[in-house]
């Protein structure tokens, strides 16, 4: 498993927590969207707004990548210092907003406010793979990731894992918004803390200690070539194998038809639930004002 696709998601994770604007996409879902199938589709939706920002990026900055391929030794040493010094910039809770160097994002952001619906949810997940003044140095050093592979494919996967760091979160605290109370909430929120004079951020100083540790691990594996595998390679053949037998037509068809069955079984007991709340509603009104009682 590539070092660089788990910093990815982990980074999109942890700028979705930034605390310059923690919780507040979760938030928003919950109380526009809901849960259930709705939250699901909004959230696939929010998820190709932000690929149609986060792709294009990556992929050029695999290309400026490509340009250096001939001189590995120095890309690799300029990448390591700058990931280091953007994540000791996250840990002290310094940043900067991306998306003031994008020409057209703030008209993007006001359009985004204007709208409804699934449009809305496309728009706001344009604005939100750059925007965010805390989230900056962590998108910087994924760029830096994407720009050191040199091959603009891997870099554009490299940043659409990223995005879907963020989305997997997003929709998970979405759908757990009401159990989670608001213990749970200052819990993901994180907190903060003085150090000589300093107001740190909890969550600042991680995503800033892992930025800076996958700087120290990419120039000591020499650009994460020599980087040590996370999974056995046991395992890595296993889900090699298990993927095959998941290409199988006739399981792609059996899965869809699971699929189908649950979603019609699951609108089937909305369905009954909803006559079963009609019926009761319909008998509390035979019985109200009219009704004698001895």
């Amino acid at each position: 498993m590539d070092v660089g696709l788990v910093s990815a998601f982990l980074g999109g994770a942890l700028a979705l927590l930034s605390p310059c604007a923690a919780l507040l996409l979760p938030a928003f879902f919950a109380s526009t969207v809901g849960s259930g199938p709705r939250l699901l589709l909004h959230g696939g939706v929010f998820y190709l707004g932000l690929l149609l920002v986060l792709v294009p990026l990556g992929v050029g900055a695999g290309a400026v990548g490509e340009l250096f391929v001939a001189h590995r030794q120095a890309v690799v040493l300029v990448s390591s210092v700058l990931l280091v010094a953007l994540g000791a910039v996250q840990a002290l809770g310094f940043g900067f907003d991306p998306a003031r160097l994008l020409p057209g994002s703030a008209g993007l952001q006001s359009r985004a406010a204007a709208r409804t619906g699934l449009v809305k949810t496309l728009l706001l997940g344009a604005v939100s793979g750059t925007a965010g003044f805390c989230a900056g140095p962590i998108l910087g050093a994924v760029l830096t990731l994407a720009a050191a592979r040199g091959d603009s494919l891997s870099a554009g996967v490299l940043l659409a894992v990223y995005g879907a760091g963020m989305v997997v979160p997003l929709v998970l605290v979405a759908a757990s918004w009401g159990r989670l109370g608001e213990r749970g909430r200052r819990v993901l929120r994180g907190r903060s803390f003085t150090v000589l004079g300093r107001e740190l951020h909890t969550t600042s100083v991680v995503t800033g200690v892992l930025v800076m540790g996958v700087g120290v691990l990419f120039w000591t594996t020499n650009g994460l070539v020599g980087a040590p595998e996370l999974l056995p390679l046991g395992a890595q053949a296993w889900l090699q194998g298990a993927a095959g037998l998941l290409a199988d037509p006739l399981l792609d068809v059996l899965a869809v038809l699971a699929v189908a069955a649950a979603v019609l079984a699951g609108w089937a007991v909305r369905r009954r639930r909803a006559a079963g709340r009609t019926a009761a509603d319909g008998h509390g009104r035979a019985a109200g004002p009219g009704t004698e009682t001895s």
